[in-house]
């Protein structure tokens, strides 16, 4: 006889009204004055999250970016094609004001809770382009803090626009061949040109926002006799006097454009004094990890999604998966783990609104800068883990490409490596130990016990210990 059955497939509801953890926070941290302001805007943004961002989103990862190196009659070109659905999602990153929301700051210190909340809903279906979004807003936050008034009115503008005729991302180019994290291996070249213009000289092995308008880099600067500094520089670069060599082949995020450069003379602007790059790159760093976090979470909570509905319409052994106890004890501890995750990155967002409008203390500045890097390798590691429990969750179907399913695994991967990897983020917690007293802070306002000996050997376990006793503190 012949079998007519046809399996349906997992669907997205509102996913804002979907998300029990999204909605209580904003009804237990923002004022009521400004939750009024907001809470439309996140219902309308959860409705395009799993409506047209998320068919804007399959055209992009459904059409990678191409490089034309060259145009018809041999000229060197070097631009990089992206779909449709990935230009449609930037203007609506603009036009909801992803990155702008952060910096209008009409929510006060709340503003960048709800600033995140909005990535956290945009970012499942944005194919990644909430990667350059990380940037855009970290490169703002440094231009706010340390650019003059020039790179203010010019770039930060931009940057922080609403309308996408204006918008601006920005790239944050810092690894290269001879060093990742490790950025004191750079070779790139600053050479003066006059005041604080320079001409940069050197090869970016891995830059993602390739297509960005305008970029961060380091580099270091050969001055007047000569001679090359030993510190890094920071420069703010727009789009001149560029190869582009290749694009990469990843393992996941698809619709990214990511690429290989040669800086051929670049024109750049010094940002800051010389020498004082990995300073003044920390504003970004601290920005663009809280990013992966939230984009973790974000993704976590969209394979959940995906996964409980699935079990619902599901039926294996005569019941829906739903109604098998070890399935439902599966998806609640999958579930568990989320909530964890979402109450750790969100009070590491809170307190970043308070830090960016001057309502943090000193403790909570302390707090803030030792957890970052935790949040960011704890969340990473755990959307992993949450993602390879939903692949395994749908079978087979879980296995197969076409489902979309097999994508969250791969794209997952991604998070633990952008912005620094789990060891280097656990050796970044140390620093803070040893030179701010991070430690101390931490056991005083959280009562931690039973902390590892903070050393490099170590460092794992006691970062995670840490996620866990903080976590718990906040339950």
């Amino acid at each position: 006889m012949h079998n007519d059955f046809y399996q349906d497939g997992p669907e997205l509801k509102n996913t804002f009204l979907s998300d029990e953890s999204l909605r209580e926070l904003i009804e237990k941290k923002i004022p009521v004055n400004y939750r009024l302001q907001i809470q439309k805007h996140l219902r309308d943004v959860g409705e395009k999250a799993c409506g047209e961002w998320l068919e804007w989103s399959k055209n992009a990862e459904n059409n990678k970016p191409k490089l034309i190196q060259y145009d018809e009659w041999g000229r060197r070109i070097d631009h990089i094609e992206v779909s449709e659905g990935w230009k449609n999602l930037e203007k609506a990153a603009a036009t909801e004001g992803i990155v702008a929301a952060a910096y209008e700051r009409q929510q006060q210190e709340f503003s960048r809770i709800y600033q995140m909340a909005l990535l956290y809903l945009y970012h499942p279906s944005s194919a990644f382009f909430s990667c350059p979004l990380a940037m855009t807003d970290g490169a703002a936050r440094a231009i706010e803090l340390h650019g003059n008034d020039e790179l203010k009115s010019r770039a930060f503008t931009k940057l922080t626009s609403r309308s996408p005729s204006e918008f601006w991302t920005s790239g944050q180019w810092m690894t290269e061949r001879t060093g990742g994290s490790d950025v004191s291996g750079t070779s790139t070249i600053a050479e003066p040109e006059g005041g604080s213009e320079y001409r940069l000289y050197g090869t970016k092995w891995f830059t993602s926002a390739t297509t960005s308008q305008m970029a961060l880099t380091l580099a270091k600067v050969r001055d007047q006799n000569g001679e090359i500094s030993k510190g890094l520089s920071l420069f703010y670069l727009e789009k001149n006097n560029i190869e582009v060599m290749r694009l990469k082949d990843k393992l996941g995020t698809d619709a990214l454009p990511t690429a290989e450069l040669n800086l051929n003379g670049t024109y750049a602007q010094l940002i800051g004094a010389p020498g004082e790059g990995v300073k003044r790159i920390s504003s970004v760093l601290n920005i663009t990890r809280i990013y992966n976090s939230i984009c973790s979470i974000g993704h976590m909570r969209r394979a959940l999604d995906l996964t409980q509905n699935y079990a619902t319409k599901r039926s294996a052994f005569g019941a829906f998966l739903i109604n098998h106890p070890l399935h439902k004890k599966t998806l609640n501890e999958l579930e568990a783990e989320f909530k964890k995750c979402f109450k750790f990155t969100f009070y590491l967002v809170e307190l970043l609104g308070k830090e960016e409008t001057g309502k943090a203390s000193d403790t909570e500045k302390k707090i803030l800068r030792a957890l970052t890097p935790v949040v960011k390798l704890y969340t990473a590691r755990k959307c992993m883990q949450v993602c390879s429990e939903v692949v395994e969750s749908f079978g087979g179907a879980g296995y197969i490409e076409n489902t979309g399913i097999p994508r969250l695994l791969r794209d997952a991967q991604v998070f633990s490596i952008w912005e620094g990897t789990t060891n280097i983020l656990a050796l970044d917690f140390l620093r803070a130990c040893e030179k701010e007293g991070a430690l101390a802070v931490l056991t005083a306002e959280f009562g931690l016990k039973n902390i590892p000996e903070p050393k490099a050997e170590s460092a794992r376990e006691v970062v995670f210990s840490v996620a866990e006793q903080v976590i718990q503190s906040l339950t």
